[in-house]
């Protein structure tokens, strides 16, 4: 969306967890290499915790890019809420078994036998859980059983145990002893330290391939970093959205009031937000759309109100006969028989029906019905609507977020619009 005004391949602060991306800060490295020691020199249990949004998953996938497929045989599960039983049949279905009719004694000789063939093949049989937090005790109780599978010197089955702080503290209950006491690696993320948060979002932006440092001002970097507090989720939410935000006030670099005003967003707290700057963004799309539609070369252009077109371009004038009148907008072109063409000042869209005095136009408030448009209760209420009268709507409707788009059962405000009629023109012998 953004990437093009800031110049960016792509977009990246993106909260999806892309091993493409990865920071590695000192705990994030102490946190891969204790995956890779644990699983290469066959350790059995290994813990790697920490806190929501500090990118464990992402750390996953990064350990997951890397490793030598020809020598690491994986089971990934993401969602270990499950009993013992399901947890098998997963690992045995992510192994390419599936029967799925086996009961548990048997699922476990079944995993017994391919982890000793995966071991004579020079192979290592690795079981990474996410969100281990969730798992039931009485499942991770039974994982022990697994850990069992080994040889005089190594454990067959090596087991990376990821998740948040409180699967700590689950780990301290009596009747997980025994499994606390097979852990042989543990680690512990932790937040980013400001030096390290600046770091991580000038490591994204060069990924996204920036080719200026200055996307944001020093300013708003130090906003950005107070405010997410060394998680690298919150870094992204907050850079994704001021860019969002700069590019809807077409403001380059992104700027501390920028960031400022997304912060009140995200809090809830914000008396404008991203709808309304959106509803900007919209209106001016419109208004731009409608020139270039207008006054392009080699277009049919408009001879009269009614949006009647002629068959056959008509051959612009010299620049001096295209002068408006005073406070009369746009021109289109009239045909007339001396010199090809002359300018004529484009009237607002009304209805034929519609007020031709310079009195107040009517301020009134409207609930919006089934096929109401934001055009047509315009039209209805002012007798003419174009792309200012919008414009206005939308500074008096602040929670309008697309002006195509309007809810039925929605209050509409339609402010005093008299300085933005302008008069209609008589109808010419060739509107006629």
């Amino acid at each position: 969306m953004y990437e093009a005004f800031y110049q960016l391949d792509k977009a990246p602060f993106q909260v999806t967890p892309d091993p493409a991306f990865l920071y590695l800060s000192p705990t994030h490295k102490e946190a891969l290499a204790s995956i890779v020691y644990g699983v290469e020199e066959r350790k059995g249990f290994v813990v790697v915790l920490g806190e929501v949004g500090l990118g464990k998953t992402t750390l996953l996938r990064a350990y997951l890019d890397r490793l030598d497929k020809k020598r690491v045989t994986v089971a990934y599960v993401f969602n270990p809420n499950i009993p013992f039983k399901a947890l098998l049949d997963t690992v045995l279905r992510g192994l390419g078994i599936r029967d799925g009719l086996y009961e548990v004694p048997a699922m476990v000789d079944q995993l017994h036998q391919i982890a000793i063939e995966e071991y004579r093949q020079g192979r290592n049989l690795v079981l990474i859980v996410d969100e281990a937090q969730n798992m039931p005790v009485e499942t991770l109780e039974s994982l022990r059983v697994l850990s069992n599978l080994e040889t005089s010197t190594d454990k067959l089955f090596q087991i990376v145990l990821v998740g948040q702080p409180e699967f700590a503290e689950k780990l301290e209950l009596r009747e997980l002893r025994q499994l606390k006491q097979r852990i042989a690696v543990r680690c512990t993320l932790s937040p980013f330290s400001d030096e390290e948060s600046l770091a991580y979002i000038e490591h994204r932006l060069n990924r996204a391939g920036a080719s200026s440092p200055s996307v944001f001002t020093r300013g708003a970097l130090r906003r950005i970093v107070r405010y997410a507090r060394g998680i690298p989720r919150m870094l992204n939410i907050l850079c994704d959205n001021a860019l969002v935000t700069g590019l809807g006030y077409r403001k380059k670099p992104v700027t501390a009031a920028i960031v400022r005003e997304v912060i009140r967003d995200l809090e809830g707290k914000g008396r404008v937000g991203a709808r309304r700057r959106w509803a900007w963004v919209s209106v001016t799309a419109l208004f731009v759309i409608g020139v270039v539609l207008l006054v392009s070369p080699g277009r049919e252009v408009l001879l009269s109100h009614e949006s009647e077109a002629i068959s056959a371009p008509i051959p612009v004038p010299p620049p001096e006969k295209l002068a408006p009148e005073p406070s009369q907008g746009l021109l289109r072109l009239v045909p007339s028989a001396d010199e090809g063409g002359r300018a004529e000042a484009i009237p607002p869209v009304r209805d034929a029906g519609a007020p031709q005095t310079s009195d107040p136009l009517p301020v009134d408030t409207r609930i919006v019905k089934q096929g109401n448009t934001l055009f047509s209760m315009a039209r209805d209420v002012y007798g003419f609507v174009d792309a200012r009268v919008i414009q206005r709507i939308v500074e008096s409707n602040p929670e309008i977020a697309d002006v195509n788009k309007v809810l039925v059962g929605t209050e509409i405000r339609f402010p005093d619009v008299s300085d933005l009629r302008a008069r209609r023109p008589e109808p010419t012998s060739q509107d006629q």
